[in-house]
């Protein structure tokens, strides 16, 4: 699995071809370019501008700084996990949930509606989460309560 380092550079003056020699000549990727402008005072900010939505199972970190993993909502998000990989349906899934104390984000119960759709969440998320130790330990349960010594 490769791992990757991002870095965010601040431009504070006028932008310099120069750094982005230096960058790509140290082995670093352009992924993104961000732009912004002051608006003007008869224009007013557009819905969802400022507001991009965090993505579940993280929050902000203390610092403000970075994104880290919300441990409550990752609990959540391994549960689903685990219950997918089980061929629950989501109607068991949403049972399990409620029945656990999981709430959704707003505090609402969970739905199938929105179990479905955190799928694209979850497939984002997979590879983190089949890789943590708490997955290996629920999947080493899961492999002895299907085994027939489990049983």
């Amino acid at each position: 699995m490769s791992y990757f380092e991002r870095v965010r550079d601040v431009v504070s003056g006028p932008f310099s071809p120069e750094i982005m020699r230096q960058r790509m000549a140290a082995g670093w990727q352009l992924v993104s370019i961000e732009w912004r402008r002051e608006l003007p005072d008869q224009e007013a900010p557009r819905a969802g501008v400022f507001g991009e939505e965090i993505p579940y199972g993280l929050r902000i970190s203390e610092d403000c700084q970075r994104l880290e993993v919300h441990p409550r909502e990752n609990q959540t998000l391994m549960l689903m996990m685990e219950l997918l990989g089980q061929d629950f349906s989501y109607a068991s899934i949403v049972s399990d949930l409620n029945e656990k104390g999981f709430r959704m984000r707003n505090g609402g119960p969970w739905n199938r509606v929105a179990v479905f759709n955190m799928m694209p969440r979850l497939i984002e998320v997979g590879p983190r989460l089949f890789s943590s130790q708490e997955w290996k330990g629920r999947e080493k349960r899961l492999s002895q309560l299907k085994s027939p010594e489990g049983l």
